[in-house]
């Protein structure tokens, strides 16, 4: 919900959301394992959701005008 909250803000209009129970090959919780990156290639991403959100947001809105 947090990545839709930041898409909404951005966007200053409220998703219609319907929130249904679990569906078959729904998992509850991800976590992303950067350890390739930062062992690999020293690379530790630091970009906040809102802000990686806007960058996109800004970014699609003047290429799709």
């Amino acid at each position: 919900m947090h990545f839709i909250e930041a898409i909404e803000n951005e966007l200053g209009i409220i998703a219609k959301k319907e929130l249904l129970p679990m569906q078959d090959g729904d998992v509850p919780k991800t976590w992303a394992d950067v350890n390739g990156l930062i062992e690999d290639f020293d690379y530790q991403p630091d970009t906040p959701i809102e802000e990686g959100v806007a960058s996109f947001i800004k970014w699609y809105k003047s290429y799709y005008n």
